[in-house]
């Protein structure tokens, strides 16, 4: 089975206060779910249609890892801490490279 992978990248943060609230629950909850964080912060470099935003890649074992791990009670309080219009971002699982 290939390795999965979350790609977030955060359009904006209004509310930081949230962001860090829902980051102390988060991380735990992606950890305690076999996801291990490969890319934290914000591009270095951009090329082509790039955005300066903040981006996240985490990988898990398999995908059903990765989509278990979203569905997890703790990350879901961790995403009810986010709120609503504190922050957009996109969200993404794929499938690696055989």
């Amino acid at each position: 089975m290939p390795k999965a992978y979350w790609v977030v990248t955060y359009r904006w943060i209004k509310n930081p206060a949230a962001w860090e609230a829902y980051a102390k629950i988060a991380v735990p909850a992606i950890k305690d779910a076999g996801g291990r964080f490969l890319a934290l912060g914000m591009p270095k470099k951009i090329w082509e249609a790039g955005q300066e935003q903040r981006v996240v890649l985490v990988e898990f074992d398999n995908l059903d890892a990765a989509i278990a791990c979203h569905d997890t009670p703790q990350y879901k309080e961790a995403l009810r801490l986010l709120g609503k219009g504190n922050v957009e971002r996109d969200m993404r699982v794929v499938e690696g490279a055989a």
